[in-house]
């Protein structure tokens, strides 16, 4: 759902306009199964190549808006660069491919409660793999997320898969964002660039068999495809540019709103149950973000105490 490179902002202080773009983005990735929805009749190979082929115009206007496409023209020259491209356009194409499946297939609750364990599964990459140094608190918090999975590990019947899915593919996505340099809006343009060949190609084939949803009888799905450009890169985009004008306490308070709207979409909207092990791990998901939050904020106090 985030931009991982651009959860730094460039100012100690929240902006109105941060606040409305950062916290517009994360409400529209709450309302977004509900649009999903309206696609599980449609398979989800041709959902995602949509997404990827629309999701292009929208980003290329914003950045020739922006007049921020000689980065994005040097990023492809660049051979480390473009590899790197490959690799996160990957991960986020997988990524969005369990999202969409976790909706159409009634297990909106997983997404749920993957996008919830995402940022403690980021700080556990980040001190595994980069040597970051956690807080006592912050080990607390991870150590309470680890006996949540175990929870739905443990019970058979209710493993959320998909959950775990969401959390590797976006967990290693938001790690390989961090070493691309390169702005969020041309970063996500060269992404959708280079997964445009497959996905046009995808489209193509499906026309020709006449499988496809896209211009066949409906025109519903095809207005309904077109849109997925929209919803897919308006909200990353307003993401990306409302985390520059806030603190990072801010943005990791922001990040809860999504799941939590998702999760009451799933259990008030589309009727998916609770079950035995949901309603064990999810409030220990929650005390462990709580947790992580409160000794996020204490830190960032700490620095601009002794700044």
């Amino acid at each position: 759902m985030r931009t991982p490179n651009t959860t730094t902002p460039t100012t100690d202080q929240d902006t109105p306009q941060g606040l409305l773009f950062a916290g517009g983005a994360y409400v529209l990735w709450g309302f977004l199964p509900l649009y999903m929805k309206l696609l599980s009749h449609i398979p989800v190979a041709e959902v995602i190549a949509h997404r990827i082929i629309w999701s292009v115009p929208v980003a290329a206007i914003v950045l020739i808006m922006l007049g921020r496409t000689a980065t994005l023209r040097a990023a492809f020259r660049n051979p480390r660069m473009l590899a790197m491209g490959c690799v996160t356009a990957t991960l986020i194409s997988l990524n969005w491919g369990i999202y969409v499946y976790a909706i159409v297939t009634d297990r909106a609750l997983d997404a749920a409660i993957g996008y919830y364990i995402n940022p403690l599964f980021s700080v556990f990459l980040a001190a595994v793999l980069l040597g970051e140094k956690l807080h006592r608190m912050q080990w607390v918090a991870v150590a309470i997320v680890t006996v949540a999975v175990l929870v739905l590990v443990l019970d058979a019947e209710e493993t959320p898969w998909l959950a775990f899915g969401m959390m590797l593919t976006w967990g290693f996505y938001a790690l390989a964002k961090k070493s691309l340099p390169i702005g969020p809006n041309q970063g996500f343009l060269m992404e959708v660039l280079l997964l445009l060949p497959p996905a046009l190609a995808y489209a193509v084939y499906m026309g020709s068999t006449g499988s496809a949803k896209f211009l066949g009888d409906n025109p519903t799905d095809t207005w309904l495809l077109l849109g997925c450009g929209l919803v897919t890169a308006v909200p990353l985009l307003c993401y990306a540019n409302g985390a520059k004008l806030l603190r990072l306490s801010t943005i990791g308070i922001l990040q809860y709103i999504a799941p939590t709207m998702i999760m009451l979409n799933a259990v008030f909207i589309f009727g998916e149950p609770f079950g035995r092990a949901r309603a064990i791990a999810l409030p220990l998901i929650w005390i462990a973000l709580i947790i992580y939050t409160v000794s996020m904020v204490r830190k960032m106090r700490a620095k601009r105490a002794l700044a």
